[in-house]
């Protein structure tokens, strides 16, 4: 008896040994990390592959390797389809072994894919994707929300926009989660500061002709049309509501607006805008640094969310190395103790709904005369801080936040 119990006892020992060794180190001998994104559609110059060398910039910069195993990035278009997101999901970390997902623009496909990590108790993180929805009900205890969301552009833009006189709005929203999020958030601050909201219409995703919605907010008379869209559907609205003459009648807000969309509208249409951003290229000598190598890659600066993309990977690095392995919920307790200190941000950090949070910026766009030259193009008008610039936590709707 005392023989089996001693026998029994070992077994134990081994047992709870193997199991924590099984929790520890990286689990098939690879880190690898998806980027999933829109790489052919309306979004693909301002994420797209610019998200893919960013990744792989940051692979480089780290070294190549996690606790002496290997980093692989993978990659894929999800044709900003939520179906074909999940899809790809669920084959990533089944089949491929993918450890975290990142990027994830179009808000649908990231409110798609989060479930799927959420069930297999795996990482995204977010940087391109904006709804508040990622960090309120539909928040994941794997997921971080990096760049910037609807909250804080309609608290830089709109903010600003109604402090100057531009007190009542027309809402042309693109029809899905992110835009119904941004002209959600941003009616609510113009409210706040003493604007009005007279009116919105919804347009598809993607659209090619604004001439029937444009026609409906000039026929609003609102001083300001706030485009609830992003990407090419925001530069081909401006550019049409240009054409019929809407402007400068009635001033266009671009509610999310990227440094891609600005070089392709060009200075002298965009010259004067204001925009909220969580990164700009120029902003300082580490950013200038940075970007330039990224230019010298991918032939353009980037974006706010090829940086982000860039900056949560290195994070991300950083807390498998502290937890000595890359399972989900000890990575993810470790990305929430480390502050993030990089080109990116400076004392960033990581709330319980998943949020991190960082300063953002207003800029206004220059005019022709007063850029030096090719993506010289934005002069900051305000730094806003962190725990302005993003939603309060007691707030927030996530179950995950501690009331």
């Amino acid at each position: 008896m005392k023989r089996l119990v001693r026998v029994l006892g070992v077994l134990g020992t081994v047992l709870l040994a193997a199991a924590a060794w099984a929790g520890s180190g990286i689990s098939d001998g690879v880190i690898r990390i998806g980027v999933l994104n829109d790489m052919s559609g309306t979004y693909s110059d301002l994420a797209g592959p610019g998200s893919v060398v960013a990744a792989k910039m940051a692979v480089e910069d780290f070294g190549g390797k996690v606790l002496g195993k290997p980093i692989e990035i993978l990659s894929a278009d999800h044709l900003n389809k939520p179906d074909v997101a999940a899809n790809k999901a669920r084959e990533w970390y089944d089949k491929d072994k993918v450890d975290a997902i990142v990027d994830l623009p179009t808000s649908s496909c990231a409110l798609a894919v989060l479930e799927v990590a959420k069930q297999k108790n795996k990482i995204t993180i977010v940087s391109t994707g904006a709804s508040t929805r990622i960090t309120n009900k539909n928040c994941s205890p794997t997921n971080v929300h990096w760049t910037y969301d609807t909250y804080a552009l309609a608290v830089g833009t709109a903010k600003a926009i109604v402090a100057e006189g531009g007190d009542t709005w027309f809402f042309l929203t693109a029809d899905y989660a992110f835009g119904h999020s941004l002209e959600k958030d941003t009616a609510e601050v113009v409210k706040a500061s003493g604007g009005k909201v007279v009116g919105a219409v919804r347009h598809p995703f993607p659209s090619a002709d604004f001439s029937s919605f444009l026609m409906q907010a000039q026929a609003s008379k609102a001083k300001i049309i706030g485009l609830a869209n992003a990407g090419a559907d925001t530069t081909n609205a401006i550019k049409q509501a240009r054409e019929f003459g809407i402007t400068p009648n009635q001033t266009l807000a671009g509610l999310l607006v990227f440094l891609t969309d600005v070089h392709s509208l060009g200075l002298e249409t965009a010259q004067g805008m204001q925009l909220t951003t969580g990164f700009y290229w120029d902003y300082n000598d580490e950013t200038r640094a940075w970007s330039k190598r990224f230019n010298e890659r991918h032939g353009r600066m980037p974006t706010m969310v090829q940086a982000g993309v860039y900056s949560s990977l290195m994070h991300y690095f950083k807390a498998v190395e502290k937890a000595g392995t890359d399972e989900a919920t000890a990575v993810m307790k470790a990305m929430k103790a480390i502050p993030v200190n990089d080109m990116f941000a400076k004392n960033g950090w990581i709330r319980d709904d998943g949020r991190m949070v960082h300063d953002m910026y207003l800029v206004q766009v220059k005019s022709p005369s007063e850029s030096k030259g090719e993506w010289d193009y934005y002069k900051v008008l305000r730094v806003i801080p962190g725990d302005e610039a993003f939603m309060p936590l007691e707030k927030s709707t996530c179950p995950l936040v501690k009331k």
